[in-house]
């Protein structure tokens, strides 16, 4: 009798190869795909509220909101923070390393309150006798996030740069010494694709090449900053990102990377990295590569690190970027709102 082996899944072989993050707050799918990490933003903690698995942590939140003094709105708040931190400690109990744990997007352009509201999330998690090192502080790719990921990460806190859309958001985040990146490809394809643009093969799509373009950079730099692709439309998107550093994936492409079989190709490798370099000087002048069509902007300290003024600049010139980044804060201060109104009601 002929006894034949199973090959590994794509999913499978990614996983030897890249650090695989869950992006949501599925219990159930956490529990069956077991990641390494989860990553959480308020989207997913309003979903949290419907779902029966979540019933006796929203319970024990609400039964706390109760016990607290205040105006309706500040115990609403107080509620929805509290309630963050329990779907994050949950998640936690099934994944052997991180959770990413997202401070409001309403204070995106607020320095001081976003270093404030990390240093909340920190204690309420020790309170839950869970370290610092389990927890990624998330801040939007602001230059006030950057600047606040730069005091976190010296008192030793741990910081995601979400919503990172353009290539001086990733050398600002690199020079603040931010833990880990997460380039959104998936918003890049989106915006290209409601411009009119074509669709894309694997190899083509401008998320994909966005990533790649910074693990290049980062690798050939020696820079120590994670890379971790996210928001993903496509497996296709994935298969071009296997061997990124880490990979945060919805549990539906999860799966149907999970159901295919073949052969999985290595298309990013530290030592096989790229050169890239999205600087250089010349004539004591540095030029920041900053788009596809090489614009540049001239800094006048070659040595020194991207200032304000520059990455506004870069910024403003990249629509894209722009819009994606000010949507993505909308929306996640949009669906916070809505979790605190729903927590209202429900302390009533």
């Amino acid at each position: 009798m002929t006894l034949t082996t199973r090959k590994a899944s794509k999913l499978d072989q990614l996983r030897a190869i890249t650090t695989i993050v869950a992006d949501t707050g599925d219990l159930g799918a956490v529990a069956r795909l077991k990641p390494v990490d989860c990553t959480t933003n308020p989207t997913i903690v309003l979903k949290a509220i419907d779902t029966p698995e979540y019933s006796d942590v929203v319970d024990e939140a609400l039964a706390w909101g109760r016990k607290q003094s205040g105006d309706d709105a500040h115990l609403a708040a107080a509620t929805a923070d509290r309630l963050a931190v329990s779907v994050g400690v949950e998640l936690l109990r099934l994944v052997p390393g991180f959770v990413s744990t997202e401070v409001d997007a309403n204070l995106s352009f607020n320095i001081r309150a976003s270093v404030a509201r990390a240093r909340q999330i920190i204690h309420a998690y020790k309170l839950r006798g869970i370290g610092p090192e389990r927890v990624l502080i998330k801040l939007a790719s602001t230059w006030e996030g950057i600047r606040a990921a730069e005091i976190l990460q010296r008192e030793g806190v741990k910081c995601n740069m979400t919503l990172l859309l353009n290539r001086a958001q990733a050398i600002a985040s690199a020079e603040a010494h931010a833990f880990l990146i997460s380039p959104f490809v998936g918003r890049i394809y989106d915006w290209y694709m409601k411009s009119g643009e074509r669709d894309f093969t694997a190899e083509e799509d401008p998320g994909v090449r966005f990533v790649r373009d910074i693990y290049g950079h980062y690798k050939s730099n020696g820079i120590e900053t994670i890379v971790m692709g996210a928001s993903f439309r496509n497996t296709g998107q994935i298969e071009a990102l296997a061997g990124c550093d880490r990979l945060t994936i919805a549990p539906s492409l999860m799966d149907a990377l999970a159901s295919e079989g073949g052969d999985l190709k290595r298309v990013l490798a530290p030592a096989a990295a790229e050169p890239r370099s999205l600087r250089t000087a010349e004539d004591g002048i540095c030029h920041w590569f900053v788009s596809e069509d090489a614009v540049d902007v001239k800094h006048p300290d070659p040595a020194g690190p991207m200032d304000e003024t520059i990455f506004r600049w870069i910024m403003n010139e990249d629509a894209m970027a722009t819009e994606k980044l000010a949507e993505g804060i909308r929306v996640f201060a949009n669906d916070l709102k809505t979790l605190r109104r729903r927590i209202a009601k429900r302390l009533q």
